[in-house]
């Protein structure tokens, strides 16, 4: 089956704008032939001068032919205009409709496929990748159109004048493109490909380093903590020196081989000569000398036009990778669902490509109103387990059901209603505080939105800004700390007043003043709630009703923090750990 081409692709997006890109193909292809007019009447005036030397003075002609080159050099340019603002207009038509693809299917996708993706290399995806076929669209296709009908246009004037001339002059060409074959072709895409990923993790992990710098000013770490951020740093230096490195020779021959043109030609063209230098051979000796940078340009662009269409099949590699992600299956109809309990039914999942299950054989059951902790060891599956309940993620095997109807029978929007998240990175958009807590409920009132702040203990936040509640956050240098952003997030969830609440480590940055507030803004929001708490710091859970003790994505130990510690299991030996850490401070 033949091999769907990267303009085709492009195609599919164009709709009838694809006329106006093959329009401007053909328009830089007039453009190319047209400019090489003026170096004709170039040779005009050469002649002439030289059929009159040394009586310059009889040149009655050279005006004319000065203002023909000039006339055919404007209208070659105006040509070219014209084939860039059809290859523009297409070119950002291409480019909305593939951000708005991609952004109308992840709008489709669970959540979780943004966490396990990133949304760093995400925005790279939608930004840079789109923005690649606006630029070989707009610029390096009819640039290419123009690149190809150069030589055509050049072959015939090469060989009109002085065939032989002409012959030495293409030397140089069939030189540098054997060269070029050596740094282009099949090895090429892949290095490209490899350049793409790099560039790709690099700026993931910088998101994801920028992020979490709340972390490092908490715990006064330095940058190398974040050693998947160096290591992306690292590596991306490695292979563009060794890359850069390895083209080093074959791109000094070609660089210097299509320079060298004239050389060649000077040389040569007086061996051919044999002495006999006259006005014709000046002439036309002349003439080649001028035209023949023209080789330099067009074969450059030539070159680069096929890097340029490695680089934009590599991008639509990565939107088609987005795009062919599919969306959790999603029912129709409604559920009654009267209770907000939760059970997890030898639940078992594993997240795509890893080598292990993330969870195993997973049974718990939570009551509804029933306040209970994850806790364990990084890595032993508390997030992912409280992800399965918003279905972020389907099971693998088994099946979670809450008020006892499978997540999967319930859609997405109800499912929503009824689940609350308040994260342990809070995320505020660049809009007034109103607009940011009434993303809990589109249809509250400003009254309800006031009263959800006062509980959520965010008096002293809007008093702090002349504008209070439609203070636009992130405008003008107006920023929130971690612990208030973490506030207004409560203020939001209380606004939604989901039956179902999971905090994920919300009060792990908090200084102890915000600590302090967040606290009672939970036991708030809390009343009458089903509450999953994931929680590192132990003593934010003591109080639950039934902690669940998980490690490698097993249930391994269940009860009240009494019963545990009295175990003397894992819960334990991880309570004493806490313990001495709270206690622990620098000797003198």
């Amino acid at each position: 089956m033949k091999k769907e081409s990267a303009l085709s692709k492009l195609f599919k997006y164009a709709g009838n704008y694809k006329y106006l890109t093959i329009a401007s193909w053909v328009l830089s292809a007039v453009s190319a032939l047209i400019a090489l007019s003026p170096f004709y009447f170039i040779w005009k005036i050469i002649k002439e001068v030289l059929d009159v030397s040394p009586k310059f003075s009889q040149a009655q002609n050279l005006s004319e032919y000065g203002w023909k080159a000039v006339g055919f050099a404007l209208l070659s340019m105006i040509i070219y205009i014209g084939a860039l603002m059809c290859s523009h207009i297409a070119a950002f038509r291409v480019q909305a409709a593939i951000r708005s693809s991609l952004m109308k299917h992840i709008l489709t996708l669970p959540m979780g496929i943004m966490e396990s993706e990133g949304t760093g290399k995400i925005r790279k995806i939608v930004n840079e990748s789109s923005a690649a076929t606006e630029t070989y669209l707009a610029h390096q296709l009819p640039d290419k159109a123009g690149a190809v009908a150069t030589p055509v246009g050049l072959l015939a004037l090469l060989l009109v004048f002085d065939w032989r001339l002409g012959l030495l002059s293409l030397i140089p060409v069939v030189l540098s493109f054997a060269i070029m074959g050596t740094m282009a072709g099949s090895r090429m895409k892949t290095k490209m490909e490899e350049y793409q990923n790099a560039l790709e993790e690099m700026s993931a992990e910088a998101v994801e380093y920028v992020r979490g710098i709340p972390v490092v000013k908490t715990f006064g770490q330095s940058v190398f903590s974040f050693k998947k951020f160096k290591n992306s740093i690292e590596k991306y230096k490695k292979w563009v020196i060794a890359y850069t490195k390895e083209l080093r020779l074959p791109m000094t021959f070609y660089t210097t081989i299509i320079n060298a043109v004239f050389a060649v030609l000077i040389g040569a063209g007086f061996m051919l000569a044999g002495g006999n230098y006259d006005n014709k051979f000046l002439l036309n000796l002349l003439f080649y000398i001028i035209i023949t940078p023209i080789i330099t340009v067009t074969l450059s662009k030539i070159m680069y036009s096929s890097e340029n269409e490695m680089i934009v099949e590599d991008a639509i590699k990565r939107i088609e990778s987005i795009l062919e992600k599919r969306p959790l299956p999603e029912a129709k109809e409604e559920k009654k669902i009267s209770k907000a309990s939760i059970k997890f039914d030898n639940v078992t999942f594993r997240y795509e490509n890893a080598g292990k299950n993330a969870l195993n054989n997973v049974r718990l059951e939570i009551k509804e109103g029933e306040h209970v902790a994850f806790v364990g060891p990084s890595g032993g599956g508390k997030t992912t387990l409280a992800s399965l309940i918003a279905r972020f993620f389907d099971t693998t095997e088994g099946a979670i059901t809450i008020g006892g109807v499978n997540i999967k029978d319930i859609p997405t929007k109800q499912l929503m209603s009824m689940v609350s998240f308040v994260f342990q990175d809070s995320k505020l958009l660049k809009m007034s505080i109103l607009d940011n807590v009434k993303m809990g409920r589109k249809d509250a009132t400003r009254e309800e939105v006031i009263e959800a702040l006062k509980n959520a203990q965010c008096e002293d936040i809007i008093e702090k800004f002349p504008n209070g509640v439609d203070t636009v956050i992130g405008s003008k240098g107006t920023y929130v700390s971690g612990g208030e952003a973490q506030r207004l997030s409560i203020a939001r969830a209380m606004l939604k007043d989901a039956p179902i609440l999971i905090l994920d480590e919300a009060t792990a940055f908090a200084d102890p003043d915000n600590e302090t507030k967040v606290q009672q803004a939970f036991s708030q929001l809390s009343k009458g709630k089903t509450v999953i708490m994931i929680a590192h710091r132990l003593s934010s859970v003591v109080d639950a009703d039934k902690t669940f003790v998980l490690k490698d994505g097993e249930i391994v130990e269940v009860g009240t923090h009494k019963e545990l510690v009295e175990k003397d299991g894992l819960y334990a030996h991880m309570w004493n750990e806490y313990n001495k850490s709270v206690k622990w401070k620098v000797g003198a």
